[in-house]
């Protein structure tokens, strides 16, 4: 079976059992989790597939495995406080809008992971860690630690029963430095991944530009700005920190 093919199957099988659970439930635990658990099912898919690929090859499953494991831990100690995902108000009891997020969902997972299933499915012989693999992993390891550090940060800033954003560490920097580091580590996979594309594997570069997109233009960064605008607008402090602070990428802070 093609891997791509493979992959794309096995996203939307885990999303189809999440969705199953959660519409009979009408639950959101499983909802808000289910993003990262789904990165972490496909990418253990190919390791269990391509076992006998170079190690070299399945280093980005690992990488992706460990990255969907802190995101999941981060996410579910956050749902299981509230129970509640807005996000899904209006979703819940209606099957069939609720099946769209789902079907949505698993495609975005199966093409963020292309670079993943790439070098996964690599049959390079003798496979070693040259620049661009030891580049791939240096742009990960700085998105892993910036989205951990940015998560971590927020969450001990709501636990400390603050109100409002937080305007401080990362977040002084960035308004949105967990999605910079986010798309920062996705870009770092399909870079260590470049020594071994030919053809249409090419393609897979649409992963990190899929994910770029989406946290910048779709369904990351616009809805949290319109909501900060709906809830925040009015204060003056908030009105400086944004005319000061990059939107994405960790910047100095404007004058």
């Amino acid at each position: 079976m093609n891997p791509f093919l493979f992959a794309f199957l096995v996203a939307f099988a885990v999303n189809g059992i999440f969705f199953i659970y959660a519409a009979a439930k009408k639950t959101d635990v499983v909802t808000d989790i289910s993003y990262s658990l789904s990165f972490s099912l496909v990418a253990a898919a190919l390791l269990v597939r391509y076992a006998r690929s170079p190690s070299a090859a399945l280093i980005p499953s690992w990488l992706t495995i460990l990255w969907a494991l802190r995101l999941g831990a981060y996410l579910f100690t956050r749902i299981i406080k509230t129970k509640v995902d807005h996000r899904f108000d209006g979703m819940r009891d209606k099957p069939l809008k609720f099946a769209k997020f789902w079907i949505l969902q698993a495609v975005a997972v199966a093409v963020i992971l292309l670079p993943v299933v790439a070098s996964a499915s690599s049959t390079a012989g003798n496979r070693g860690i040259g620049f661009w693999e030891a580049l791939g992993m240096g742009l990960w390891i700085v998105g892993f630690l910036v989205e951990a550090v940015a998560d971590a940060q927020k969450s001990a800033f709501k636990n400390a029963g603050k109100h409002g954003l937080i305007m401080s560490g990362l977040w002084k920097h960035s308004r949105h430095p967990n999605y910079f580091g986010e798309t920062l580590l996705w870009w770092g996979l399909f870079a260590y991944t470049i020594p071994i594309l030919e053809g249409y594997l090419y393609l897979s570069v649409l992963g990190p530009i899929f994910i770029t997109f989406l946290l910048l233009f779709v369904s990351g960064i616009p809805l949290l700005e319109k909501s900060a605008d709906q809830k925040y607008g009015s204060d003056p402090a908030y009105r400086e920190y944004k005319r000061k602070t990059s939107v994405f990428v960790p910047l100095p802070r404007r004058r």
